[in-house]
């Protein structure tokens, strides 16, 4: 290896996993959100809250998805402060809205 080249070793997969977790992670929050919509009759509200979950929850796959396949060069760039911001914005919308599905 030359002095240019970087030795990324394990990091940028722990990265990449650890984006996957998280979106499984969501995709899990999203699909409770459906189930509690669908087991205490669909209303006015919760049918709201949950079209405003899988929004969020489709921004966050998009957010993530970026993520993952920008870690696949040699020298990943770091997020860019949009990304993260819309990546946390989704996350709290998602327990936001979980919230209101339960009162």
């Amino acid at each position: 290896m030359t002095a240019g080249e970087r030795d990324p070793g394990l990091q940028p997969e722990r990265t990449r996993l650890a984006w996957r977790r998280t979106t499984l992670s969501c995709t899990v929050a999203a699909v409770l959100a459906v189930r509690q919509t669908l087991h205490g009759g669909a209303t006015g509200a919760g049918i709201v809250a949950l079209s405003l979950s899988a929004l969020a929850w489709v921004g966050f796959l998009w957010v993530a998805n970026r993520r993952v396949q920008s870690m696949g060069g040699a020298r990943p760039r770091p997020m860019e402060a949009g990304g993260a911001l819309m990546a946390a914005a989704c996350v709290v919308a998602l327990a936001v809205f979980a919230a209101a599905m339960l009162f």
